[in-house]
């Protein structure tokens, strides 16, 4: 299935029509550390604001203001490139003076803030993203969408991996499918359709339960994620302590990130990824030849904070605060379908 055929948990469609976009100011993020910086070291970490600029060409950009190799740069995660976000990144000085960063010759990117610290920072290093998103030309239900963004606050939306990880019109699955066939690709790329790969079974072993009714429930041999880190357990008997845990958010039911050897998933939950896996037979052995461990994922995203106002009568704003690893756009789409 591709994003815009996966099921929907709060209806069997959403009640409205919007386009999402329309400006960059229209999707804005901002990054979450969930610390600060030490004020010692080597590197600077700088908190900058980009409008339309993809980020590793950022992260380039800032190299070469700073007189330094791209290696050199760090930060937490990509962002999306038709948006304003706020984010963060290191650059190693290595005894060398901080530049005046007010300087930074690029008009659609600013340096609000430069503060020495002690490490580089890492793919993932964040506890989540903020988002304040702009759906307009706002077609449909009203009534029925504010009932569905009340449902979403009570109760998530499936845990989706989002259209931006399979590429322009799925394309990552497509060269994964020739990678494990045999066609060389460069390290950095072999990562990107690794993953797109595992989101692909991931994504309709989700679909098969959020048709079934049991994304945000317990299944026969479930593994329960830990919410705010990447721990698992189980398969365990399920209980009224699981069931409090549950119903609070701090465990969820989880997915396959698809690796070598067996999901440990037992019973019904085990069955259904083993038959999901088996309907994508290239994948599952393209990532297992590539030595990857089995993983688990969320299959329900919990929106913290979740809140709505109508801007006019055909323009709505969502703001929420999501996981690092969750996607604004499976939020939205539960609410609009793309006009």
């Amino acid at each position: 299935m591709t994003t815009q055929e996966l099921p929907f948990a709060h209806g069997t469609a959403p009640p409205l029509a919007a386009r999402l976009r329309c400006t960059p100011e229209d999707f804005v993020v901002e990054e979450i550390l969930g610390y600060d910086a030490d004020g010692n070291g080597e590197h600077a970490l700088l908190w900058v604001e980009k409008r339309g600029a993809n980020t590793d060409w950022l992260a380039r950009e800032l190299a070469k203001f700073a007189g330094v190799p791209p290696l050199a740069v760090g930060y937490a995660g990509l962002k999306d490139r038709h948006a304003v976000t706020r984010q963060a990144f290191t650059v190693q000085l290595a005894g060398k003076p901080d530049p005046d960063w007010s300087a930074f010759p690029h008009e659609n990117v600013k340096v609000l803030a430069a503060t020495r610290h002690g490490r580089k920072l890492k793919r993932g290093a964040l506890r989540g993203n903020r988002f304040v998103l702009v759906l307009r030309e706002a077609q449909g239900e009203r009534e029925r969408a504010e009932q569905v963004l009340a449902a979403i606050a009570a109760r998530g939306v499936p845990n989706y991996f989002g259209e931006q990880r399979f590429g322009r019109e799925g394309g990552n699955l497509e060269q994964a499918r020739a990678m494990f066939a045999g066609r060389r690709v460069d390290r950095d790329k072999r990562g990107f359709l690794l993953s797109a790969a595992r989101s692909q079974i991931f994504n309709d072993v989700l679909a098969v339960r959020v048709e079934r009714g049991t994304w945000d429930a317990q299944l026969d041999g479930e593994i329960w994620s830990l919410a705010g880190s990447r721990s698992w357990f189980g398969p365990e008997p399920y209980n009224d302590v699981l069931a409090q845990r549950l119903a609070k958010g701090d465990i969820h039911p989880s997915g396959p990130l698809w690796g070598q050897g067996e999901p440990p998933t037992a019973g019904e939950a085990g069955e259904l990824e083993r038959e999901v896996a088996a309907t994508h037979d290239d994948l599952a052995r393209g990532i297992a030849a590539a030595r990857m461990d089995q993983e688990r994922r969320p299959l329900r995203l919990l929106p913290k904070d979740l809140r709505w106002r109508w801007l006019a009568d055909d323009a709505l704003e969502l703001s929420f605060e999501l996981p690092a690893g969750a996607y604004a756009t499976v939020v939205a789409r539960e609410v609009a379908a793309s006009a």
